[in-house]
């Protein structure tokens, strides 16, 4: 698979007390074309209602939507896919749940998990933190451009960089191997982000 643009957008308000719906529409009116909803504390009726906010801004924009972790709220509201963690439901019961058209994304903090995840059936692997990052607590250990360059030789399927990565540093992190590169908190912790988000894309060709 391809992957719709080299910039992941993920929408967490993290400490900003931002509505997550009016981020999704800020980043969508820059341009993006990938975008996951990434919402840990919030309970599951909320959480529908907000991934189906989404889902509608996303379907009209033409854009991926995503929904981080949770399978049956990525069901509920018809979303493209979901993205998972170590921790959580493996690729192939993830598969067997969501059918064969969605895609599914799969996190790995280290050249040994990156290596153990090629070939288990996720549409795109994930790889962080590559620089220090306050958007996970506690963080797994920074990778650095050049693991993340050697990294690159254990998987064929497509690579997405996250954890700490600015507008300064995404020219790095694309020419070490990455296909795309994931941005929380450069975006959502913007005074305008509509704007931090098109300064982004058009780092990244798109």
């Amino acid at each position: 698979m391809k992957l719709p643009s080299r910039v992941y957008f993920i929408v967490d308000p993290l400490d900003t007390g931002r509505d997550p719906v009016v981020l999704a529409e800020a980043m969508l009116a820059a341009g993006a074309r990938l975008v996951q909803l990434r919402l840990k504390s919030v309970p599951t009726g909320a959480l529908v209602e907000i991934a189906r906010r989404v889902r509608d801004l996303t379907a009209t924009a033409g854009a991926r939507f995503i929904v981080n972790d949770r399978i049956d709220v990525a069901l509920a509201v018809g979303a493209d896919g979901v993205h998972l963690g170590q921790e959580d439901l493996p690729v192939d019961v993830a598969r067997r749940l969501l059918g064969p058209d969605r895609w599914i994304g799969f996190s790995t903090h280290s050249e040994a998990q990156l290596a153990a995840a090629a070939g288990c059936g996720a549409d795109y692997l994930s790889l962080g933190p590559i620089f220090v990052t306050t958007s996970r607590s506690p963080a797994d250990p920074v990778i650095g451009c050049d693991r993340l360059r050697t990294a690159r030789a254990h998987t064929t399927e497509p690579l997405v960089a996250i954890g700490g990565i600015t507008a300064a540093t995404m020219r790095g992190v694309l020419a070490a191997g990455a296909d795309a590169v994931s941005v929380i908190a450069a975006v959502v912790r913007a005074p305008d982000v509509t704007r931090a988000a098109a300064e982004l894309l058009t780092i990244a060709g798109g």
